[in-house]
C-alpha cells in the first residue's frame, strides 16, 4: 500500500515543480492571455449526456501511451490516428494524458488529438494549481480532471470555480466514500468513480456499485478503470450507468475504434 501512496506523493511533488518551471517561461498572464485564443469549447458533459439520451453509452475513450504501473502500453503510438478511430467506433468524449514524466504523454497530443476530430477533449493529469488550468484551455482542453485525492476541499473548489470561468467542464474523480462525500457539493456534473484502489492498485468494478446509491440523480456517474469487456458493460447499464471512461482495453487493441464498438454495441 505504501508503493502506490508514494508514487501519487511523488508525482504531485513533480506537479508542483512543473508548475514552478512552466510559469517561470510563460506567466499565469500569458498563459491566460494564450487561453483566450483558444478554440471555442465543445461541450464535454454536453456530449456525454447526449449519448446517454439517445439510448447509447457515454464513451469518453483515452490516449494513453503508458503508466506507472504498466509501462509502455501502446509501442504503436499515433495520438491523430487513434482519436479519428475512436470518433468513428462512436466515441462521445476523448481523455489525452498529458502528464510527460509518469505516463509518457504530452500536450501536443490533445492537440493534435482535438483537431483531428469533432470531438471534446479532457486533459488527462494531475492538476493542483490554477495555472495548468489556464494551460488547458490554452492547448484547447474543453474539460479537466480533478483527482479528489490529491486536493484539499479549497483547491477542488478553487479549481473547479476557474475552470467553469472559462466554460470547461469538471470531471471529479473519487476512489471511495470519503472523497465522495467531499466532491458532491462541488457545482460539477461529472462524478468519476475509479475502479482502481490508489495504494494497492487492484482493480474491482465494486467500487462504483458500492457508492451509487450515494450519488443524487442529477449527476453523470463515469465509471472509470477495469471495463474489460461486454459484461462489465452490460454489468454497468443494468445498474444505470451509461457512462464509461476506457483506456487500457482500448489501447491494448489493434484497432482502438473497432474494439470500442465491439464493447458497445
Amino acid at each position: 500500500m505504501a508503493k502506490q501512496a508514494t508514487i501519487l506523493k511523488k508525482i504531485l511533488a513533480r506537479k508542483g515543480e512543473e508548475v514552478a518551471q512552466r510559469s517561470a517561461c510563460c506567466s499565469l498572464l500569458e498563459m491566460e492571455d494564450k487561453a483566450k485564443e483558444s478554440s471555442v469549447v465543445r461541450g464535454f458533459a454536453a456530449a456525454i449526456i447526449s449519448s446517454i439520451a439517445a439510448g447509447k453509452s457515454g464513451v469518453i475513450a483515452e490516449i494513453k501511451k503508458a503508466s506507472p504501473s504498466k509501462g509502455v502500453i501502446r509501442e504503436d503510438f499515433d495520438p491523430i490516428a487513434i482519436a479519428k478511430s475512436y470518433e468513428l467506433g462512436g466515441a462521445s468524449c476523448l481523455s489525452v494524458l498529458t502528464d510527460v514524466d509518469f505516463f509518457q504523454g504530452s500536450d501536443l497530443y490533445l492537440e493534435q488529438a482535438r483537431t483531428a476530430t469533432k470531438l471534446p477533449v479532457i486533459r488527462k493529469d494531475f492538476i493542483v494549481d490554477i495555472y495548468q488550468v489556464a494551460e488547458a484551455r490554452a492547448i484547447n482542453a474543453d474539460c479537466i480532471l480533478l483527482i479528489a485525492a490529491a486536493l484539499s476541499d479549497m483547491q477542488m473548489s478553487e479549481l473547479s470555480d476557474y475552470a467553469h470561468r472559462w466554460n470547461m467542464d469538471v470531471l471529479v474523480e473519487v476512489h471511495n466514500e470519503e472523497e465522495l462525500e467531499r466532491a458532491l457539493p462541488m457545482n460539477t456534473q461529472l462524478i468519476g468513480i475509479n475502479n482502481r484502489d490508489l495504494h494497492s492498485f487492484e482493480v474491482s468494478l465494486d467500487n462504483t456499485y458500492r457508492l451509487l446509491d450515494k450519488i443524487p440523480k442529477d449527476r453523470v456517474v463515469v465509471t472509470e478503470s477495469g471495463i474489460r469487456n461486454q459484461t462489465d458493460v452490460a454489468a454497468m447499464r443494468e445498474r444505470k450507468v451509461n457512462a464509461f471512461l476506457v483506456g487500457e482495453a482500448f489501447m491494448r487493441a489493434n484497432d482502438p475504434g473497432e474494439k470500442l464498438r465491439e464493447l458497445f454495441v
